[in-house]
């Protein structure tokens, strides 16, 4: 595939998780809530975890913002739900070395997440990318968030 019609392809998947969100809404008696914004474009995350066993049972997110910041808080919701704590704190990981341009462990199925890897291109939408990651590892307890 050429790297435009890859680039068109990542476009697609990101617009439509923008336009048709996952996990949008609030757990009414959710474990951890998390609010966190990026004053430098104005986008705002409110995150809502439940975690039993130290597991993500159910993750959803209310906000506003750019189609990055927005797909990228859907895509995350759906890629940790069910996953203990641990791995959803290595994706995170793993999405900071993708928009940094470092090595990471390609073998891991990030699923759409992978459609945000051009970002890493336009270093002022990093922090959008990675808003709803950034209050993912604050709300489990990550002390460098």
């Amino acid at each position: 595939m050429s790297t435009k019609n890859l680039d068109q392809l990542y476009r697609s998947v990101i617009m439509d998780h923008y336009k048709t969100p996952r996990n949008k809404g609030i757990i009414e008696e959710s474990s951890i809530t998390v609010d966190m914004n990026n004053p430098t474009c104005g986008d705002v995350i409110h995150l809502t975890m439940e975690i039993e066993d130290d597991v993500v049972q159910d993750a959803k997110f209310e906000g506003e913002g750019c189609s990055i910041s927005m797909a990228s808080a859907s895509m995350m919701t759906q890629l940790i739900k069910g996953k203990p704590v641990k791995d959803a704190l290595s994706l995170a990981d793993t999405i900071s070395a993708i928009m940094l341009s470092e090595e990471y462990d390609d073998s891991i199925d990030l699923g759409d997440i992978e459609a945000l890897s051009g970002v890493a291109k336009f270093p002022a939408r990093i922090k959008c990318a990675t808003l709803a990651w950034k209050a993912m590892e604050k709300g489990v307890g990550r002390e460098d968030s």
